[in-house]
C-alpha cells in the first residue's frame, strides 16, 4: 500500500521491557495496550511480549480484550473501563479480569455469581485523587465488610492511579500514595491478601519508586517515550514506533510559488517541492507544519505549508529526493531521528495525544 506506515520495532520493545524490569526488580509487570496499544497496534505489541515471563496486559474496553484473545493472546488481561453487567458472561468466556469501582459493581458481581455460579477475577479500584472511577477512600471499611459477607467474589487485586506522578512537584502524588497505603492496610487488616497491588504508572516508575508495591503498570514508558518533560528518563528506553510517509510526487518550482491551503508558505528560491502521501486524517500532527520538518537521509527538511487531510508538502531545496522513498515524521529509522517529544512540545500537546492519533490509512508494520 502506498501511504503512511507506522513501523513497530519489536527488538526495541523487548529491550525497553527488560530495562524497565531491571528498574522495578522482581515485580509483576502490567503492560497497558489500550487505545490500540497507544497507536502501535495492540496485537503487534501483545504478540511480541506474550512470550515474556509474567506479562499482564491492561486494556480499556472489553472489545479490546476480546481482540487480544481472538488474536491468540493467552496472558492475563485486566479491563479498566466501568464494569457493565451485560458483558460479565463474556469475562468468563474469554477469561478476563474486571475492575470494581463502586458498590453497585460489587452487587452486580454478587448477583452474577448467584445466577451463574461464576465470577471473574476482580481488582478493586480506589480513587485517591484523580476524581475519576474508583471507590472513595472513605468507603474502604464498607467495601471490605461487603467482601467479608460475600467471600465468593474473586477479589485478587487492588489499585489506584496517580494524577501527577509525571510532574516535577510530587506533593500531590505523595498524598495519593499515603491514602492508598492506608486503604491497602485496611484491606490486609480485614483479612484480604491482595495478589496484585498496583499504583505505579510510567511517571511513577521514573519518579516515585516507593509506589511500586508487588505489581507495576507501564504504558508510555514501554513504548520508549517520556510520559512528560518534567521527569528524568532514568530508564534507558528507545522509541518503538517510526512514523513515515512516502514521497509520491516532486516538482521544481520558482521563487514566489505558494504551497498548500491559504498560501501561508511561499518559496523564496528555485526549489524542489515533494508531496508526501500522508495527512492529518492519518495522524499527522497538523499544527506541526508551522515550525515542523521531516527527516530524509539524515537531514531535516521544512514542511511547506499547511498539512492537508491526505497529503502534505516538503521543501527539499536543491536536494532531489526519489519518488517512492519515505520521509520520517517521528521516531528513529534508517539514520533518521525526530523525537515525538519534540513535536509535542512545539505544538503544545502531549505524546499520548500524538501517538493515539495514528489511524486512518496508516499501515502498521511489525519489524
Amino acid at each position: 500500500m502506498i501511504g503512511p506506515k507506522a513501523y513497530i520495532h519489536a527488538d526495541r520493545l523487548k529491550q525497553n521491557i527488560w530495562n524497565i524490569r531491571r528498574q522495578i526488580g522482581e515485580r509483576m509487570l502490567m503492560v497497558v495496550v489500550k487505545a490500540d496499544g497507544y497507536g502501535h497496534g495492540a496485537l503487534n505489541i501483545a504478540s511480541v511480549l506474550t512470550g515474556e515471563p509474567g506479562i499482564i496486559f491492561c486494556v480499556f474496553t472489553i472489545a479490546e480484550a476480546k481482540e487480544l484473545r481472538e488474536g491468540g493472546i493467552s496472558n492475563k488481561i485486566l479491563i479498566f473501563s466501568k464494569m457493565q453487567r451485560e458483558w460479565l458472561d463474556q469475562t468468563i468466556e474469554y477469561d478476563l479480569w474486571v475492575n470494581a469501582s463502586s458498590l453497585g459493581d460489587l452487587k452486580a458481581l454478587r448477583e452474577f455469581h448467584n445466577n451463574t455460579g461464576d465470577c471473574p477475577v476482580v481488582h478493586l479500584k480506589f480513587d485517591t485523587g484523580m476524581t475519576r472511577l474508583g471507590f472513595d477512600a472513605g468507603q474502604a471499611d464498607t467495601v471490605y465488610q461487603f467482601l467479608a459477607e460475600n467471600s465468593n467474589l474473586l477479589v485478587e487485586g487492588i489499585y489506584s492511579h496517580f494524577a501527577t506522578a509525571d510532574e516535577g512537584d510530587l506533593s500531590y502524588a505523595e498524598f495519593q500514595l499515603k491514602q492508598f497505603n492506608t486503604i491497602v492496610k485496611l484491606g490486609n487488616d480485614a483479612g484480604i491478601d491482595f495478589k496484585y497491588t498496583h499504583c505505579s504508572n510510567s511517571g511513577a516508575v521514573l519518579n516515585l519508586p516507593k509506589s511500586y508495591f508487588n505489581s507495576v503498570r507501564v504504558g508510555m514508558l514501554a513504548y520508549g517515550v517520556a510520559p512528560s518533560d518534567e521527569v528524568s528518563m532514568d530508564v534507558d528506553v528507545e522509541s518503538v514506533m517510526s512514523f513515515c510517509g512516502p514521497i509520491v510526487n516532486i516538482r521544481r518550482v520558482k521563487p514566489g510559488t505558494q504551497v498548500s491551503y491559504g498560501g501561508v508558505y511561499t518559496t523564496r528560491s528555485d526549489t524542489n517541492i515533494a508531496v508526501v502521501q500522508m495527512g492529518f486524517a492519518d495522524g499527522f500532527p497538523r499544527p506541526w507544519y508551522e515550525n515542523g520538518y521531516v527527516s530524509y537521509r539524515g537531514q531535516h527538511f521544512k514542511i511547506a505549508g499547511r498539512a492537508c487531510m491526505d497529503q502534505f508538502m516538503v521543501d527539499f531545496g536543491d536536494v532531489e529526493p526519489s519518488v517512492g522513498d519515505e520521509v520520517l515524521i517521528f521516531g528513529k529509522k534508517d539514520g533518521n531521528q525526530i523525537p515525538v517529544e519534540s513535536i509535542a512540545e512545539d505544538v503544545r500537546t502531549t505524546t499520548y495525544v500524538l501517538l493515539t492519533a495514528i489511524h486512518g490509512r496508516t499501515e502498521r508494520i511489525l519489524i
